[in-house]
């Protein structure tokens, strides 16, 4: 009898995968890992309502919460972890709930999966309130600390989806907002689901914050205009940006990014419109941060 869990069932493709030699194995993979995308364009009009509730959600101040159970998990972790650096946003603003907490991120927490108190006492901890947007994450779609977090987020107002890479049960769909099902059939080693349906996840997961704060004005075309310069490869980032953007040199880029406080965004319209760092921030505010909005100007075209 077949496991009613996609994820769980064995692939016919496979089955001979272990007398297979090092480059079979990776053709193997590689042509399991190719349908990946197709499955996941399959639920772009879901993903879409997805970009759109956080970006409500961050609009009104709310926050986005990812939440999930071993390599699900991790990668809610991941993924609200890159945006404050990619976007300059709060890291309050996207935050990853992993079961059995931190821990859990670099060795697996036995049995944290299958605890729903947990789930609440994670949420409740988190302050999870209404206005918030909580996505649960479990490539099964039947974890219990997911499915308890999504009804936790429900009771308390907030809204949700399900991220699942096999179709959830009616008890875990009846406490989603919204529901990804992303069908990436069963994995090259059966149960592995840190392949495939990780590789899923992680493209879902990227085009929702991506979506949004793209809708919040956190791109100027698709240049990254509100990064944080933390290290050398973003610094010089920020500094390319200004140089195309605003046809300056390096050392002109820097003397306008030190001006504007290291803020690239702030940079291009005090430099774009010849205003001040006050001025500027005034129109940026007034407009929703959005850079079209505040000037005509179309980001330079690009060059290949």
């Amino acid at each position: 009898m077949l496991d009613p869990r996609i994820t769980e069932r064995r692939n016919p493709r496979t089955a001979a995968i272990d007398l297979a030699s090092p480059s079979e194995i990776v053709a193997l993979i590689n042509a399991e890992d190719a349908g990946v995308p197709a499955a996941v364009a399959a639920e772009a009009k879901a993903i879409a309502m997805a970009v759109s509730i956080a970006e409500q959600t961050f609009r009104a101040g709310g926050r986005l919460f990812y939440v999930g159970a071993g390599t699900s998990g991790r990668l809610g972790v991941l993924d609200a972890s890159e945006c404050p650096p990619t976007y300059g946003v709060d890291a309050e603003m996207v935050q990853g709930i992993i079961a059995g907490g931190l821990p859990a991120l670099t060795r697996a927490q036995e049995g944290a999966e299958d605890r729903p108190d947990g789930a609440r006492e994670d949420l409740t901890t988190a302050g999870v309130r209404k206005g918030d947007f909580v996505v649960g994450i479990a490539a099964s779609g039947t974890t219990p600390y997911v499915r308890a977090a999504l009804e936790y987020a429900r009771s308390v107002g907030a809204r949700t989806a399900i991220v699942a890479c096999s179709p959830p049960p009616a008890e875990t769909l009846a406490a989603a907002d919204i529901a990804i099902v992303v069908i990436v059939g069963p994995e090259a080693v059966t149960g592995s689901t840190r392949m495939k349906a990780g590789t899923a996840t992680k493209l879902v997961l990227n085009t929702i914050t991506t979506g949004a704060m793209i809708r919040l004005g956190k791109t100027y075309g698709n240049l990254m205009v509100d990064l944080q310069a933390t290290n050398a490869k973003l610094k010089d980032r920020s500094e390319r940006i200004l140089r195309e953007v605003c046809g300056v040199t390096r050392e002109e880029a820097r003397e306008l990014l030190d001006a504007a406080g290291a803020r690239v965004k702030l940079a291009i319209v005090m430099q774009k419109l010849g205003v001040d760092r006050a001025e500027a921030e005034r129109r940026l505010v007034e407009h929703g941060g959005v850079i079209r909005r505040v000037m005509p100007d179309a980001p330079p075209p690009v060059t290949t």
